[in-house]
C-alpha cells in the first residue's frame, strides 16, 4: 500500500473493499439459489440475502463516504476521471448519490421480494401458470416504481431504472436507436423468409446427451480461452454469469437433449461474459477501476463470442472435427457449410435466448416496450400475457401457444431487472462495431479462428475494453476502440454481409 496517498483515499478504498467482500458473499448465496438450492429453501434464502443487501446498502450510503469524497474532490488526483484514482472518486460519488436516495427498508424489501419472485417464476414457468406468478410480479413492479421515484428522473421513471444498467443512457435515445435498427431488420427478415434457399436445421436436432454436451461445451470453452482454474460451469433454469471474486467466475447453462445450439451457444455466450469479468484489473476488484462500465458493454462481449465468433464459418472449420469426435452419430456426416448454414438459420421463433442474430433484437424491442408500459402504469400485470402475444404477432408474426414459452420465458422481471433488456440490443450494436475495428486491425482474424488461435482476439479486447473497466463510459469506449460513435449501421452491415450469400439475397435488402 502506498502510504503517501491521502488518508481519505486509503480510508475510502478500505471501506469499499470491505463492502465488496459483503457483496461477493451475497453473490455466492444468489448463485447457489439458482443452481444448487432446494426449492423449499427459498423463503429463508430471501431473508439471508435481504439482510446482506441492507448491510451493503448501509455501507454504500455511509455518511463518511461523502466526507472522504468531499476531501478528495479538492485534490488533483480526482480531476482526471480516466485515471485510476479519478475514476474511483468520481464513480463512487455517482454511486453514493444514488445510494443515499434509497431507503434501506426499500432496498431490503426489493431484495426479499425478488428472491421469492425468482422462486415463484421457476414454479410458474414449469407449470405454465402465469396467474400464480402475477401477484408477486405486481408487488415487484410497485417496488421498482418506488425505486424510480426515489432515485429521480428527468423524463420518465424508466430512465432511472435504465441508468442502473446503462449509466447515462436515456429511454428516448434507446427508443430512437432501436427504431432505426427495427426499420432495417424487418425487411431483412422478410427477404430471408421469402428466400428459396433455406438451411436444414434438423441436423441440429439429432439427439445429444446432456452429460456429453457438458463435457463438449466445457472443452470448447476452455480451448477458446475460459480459465477453469478461475471459473466453473453449472446448470440452471436460466443461464447467467456471475463473479464471486477476482479469480472466481461462475457460468451456467441449461441443456436440451433435442437441440444442440441451446446449451452450446449458451456456454459460449456466458464464457464471453466471463472473459470480461476475469479480464478487468483484479487488484481493483469490485471497485470502479475493476468493474464493468455498463451491461451493454458486458453483453457485447458475450454476443461477440457467441455469434460473431461462434456462428462464423471459420469457427466451424476449426470446431467441426471436435464436434464429430464428441457426437459421432450427429456430426460425423456433416460438412462445415451444412453446420454453418444451420447455426445461422433465421426464422421467427418464440424463445429469446435461442433466437437467431436478426430476430433477436425484435425480441428485445418487445420487452423494452412492455416494461416501459408496466413501469408507467399504462399496462396492468394481469394484461401482460395478452399484450405479449399481441406484440409477438405484430413484430414476429407468431403467437405463443402458452405462457411458459411466452411471457414466463425470462427470469428478469421476477428478479426486478427492469431496464436490463435494452442492454442486450445495445450489446449487439457495440459488438458489431468492435468486430469491424478488430478485423481492420488484425487483418487475418478469420485465419486465426480457423487455426483455433483465439489469443489475438482476447488481446484486442483486453487492450480496448477489459482493462479500462469504468475509467471510460460505454460511449467513450466505443469511440476510442472504433473511432466512431454508436450506430446501428455496423450491425446491419455485418448481418447482410454474413446472411446475403447464405440466403442468396441481393447485396442490400433495403
Amino acid at each position: 500500500m502506498n502510504t503517501n496517498l491521502p488518508t481519505a483515499l486509503l480510508d475510502l478504498e478500505s471501506h469499499l473493499r470491505e463492502t465488496t467482500l459483503l457483496s461477493s458473499t451475497r453473490g455466492l448465496l444468489e448463485w447457489d439459489e439458482r443452481t444448487k438450492m432446494p426449492l423449499q429453501g427459498g423463503p429463508y434464502r430471501a431473508e439471508q440475502i435481504a439482510l446482506l443487501s441492507g448491510m451493503i446498502h448501509q455501507r454504500a450510503s455511509d455518511a463518511r463516504i461523502g466526507d472522504w469524497l468531499g476531501e478528495l474532490e479538492q485534490l488533483p488526483l480526482a480531476e482526471d476521471r480516466h485515471s485510476l484514482h479519478g475514476c474511483l472518486v468520481q464513480q463512487t460519488r455517482r454511486n453514493y448519490e444514488k445510494a443515499i436516495k434509497l431507503p434501506k427498508s426499500l432496498v431490503e424489501e426489493i431484495t426479499r421480494t425478488t428472491v421469492l419472485g425468482q422462486q415463484s417464476w421457476v414454479e410458474a414457468r414449469e407449470h405454465d401458470d402465469f396467474a400464480a406468478f402475477a401477484p408477486i410480479l405486481e408487488k415487484i413492479v410497485g417496488l421498482k416504481i418506488q425505486q424510480a421515484e426515489a432515485l429521480g428522473y428527468d423524463a420518465t421513471p424508466y430512465d432511472a431504472l435504465l441508468d442502473e444498467y446503462e449509466p447515462g443512457e436515456t429511454t428516448s435515445n434507446v427508443t430512437r436507436i432501436l427504431a432505426d435498427l427495427r426499420e432495417q431488420l424487418v425487411p431483412l427478415v422478410a427477404a430471408i423468409t421469402d428466400s428459396a434457399n433455406q438451411p436444414d436445421s434438423s441436423i441440429l436436432t439429432r439427439g445429444y446427451a446432456a452429460d456429453q454436451q457438458q463435457q463438449f461445451g466445457s472443452r470448447v470453452a476452455g480451448l477458446v480461452g475460459f480459465d477453469f482454474q478461475r471459473g466453473r460451469l453449472d446448470t440452471t433454469h436460466h443461464p447467467f454469469c456471475t463473479d464471486l471474486g477476482p479469480h472466481d467466475c461462475r457460468i451456467t447453462t441449461r441443456y436440451d437433449e433435442g437441440f444442440f445450439p441451446a446449451a452450446f451457444f449458451g456456454i459460449l455466450h456466458e464464457a464471453g461474459h466471463g472473459f470480461y469479468e476475469l479480464g478487468m484489473p483484479d487488484d481493483w476488484y469490485g471497485l470502479p477501476p475493476g468493474s464493468c462500465t455498463s451491461l451493454g458493454i458486458h453483453e457485447s462481449q458475450s454476443r461477440f463470442w457467441e455469434n460473431m465468433v461462434g456462428r462464423g464459418r471459420p469457427f466451424w472449420q476449426w470446431c467441426l472435427p471436435l464436434a464429430a469426435e464428441a457426437f459421432p452419430e450427429s456430426f460425423a456426416d456433416l460438412s462445415v457449410d451444412q453446420v454453418y448454414f444451420a447455426v445461422n438459420s433465421v426464422k421467427p421463433s418464440l424463445i429469446r435466448v435461442e433466437a437467431d442474430e436478426v430476430t433477436y433484437n425484435l425480441h428485445i424491442i418487445i420487452r423494452f416496450e412492455l416494461e416501459q408500459e408496466l413501469i408507467s402504469g399504462q399496462l396492468a400485470v394481469s394484461d401482460l400475457p395478452d399484450a405479449w402475444r399481441e406484440k409477438y404477432e405484430q413484430y414476429l408474426g407468431i403467437t405463443p401457444p402458452n405462457d411458459a414459452d411466452g411471457v414466463l420465458q425470462d427470469i428478469h422481471w421476477s428478479g426486478g431487472m427492469f431496464g436490463y433488456f435494452p442492454t442486450y440490443a445495445l450489446g449487439n450494436l457495440y459488438a458489431a462495431q468492435f468486430l469491424a475495428a478488430m478485423r481492420a486491425e488484425l487483418g487475418n482474424m478469420d485465419q486465426l479462428v480457423e487455426q483455433g488461435d483465439f489469443q489475438p482476439l482476447h488481446d484486442w479486447l483486453a487492450k480496448h475494453i477489459h482493462q479500462h473497466a469504468q475509467r471510460y463510459s460505454a460511449a467513450e469506449l466505443v469511440e476510442r476502440a472504433t473511432g466512431e460513435g454508436l450506430s446501428h449501421l455496423p450491425l446491419v452491415d455485418y448481418l447482410r454481409e454474413k446472411l446475403a450469400p447464405l440466403y442468396q439475397l441481393p447485396a442490400s435488402s433495403s
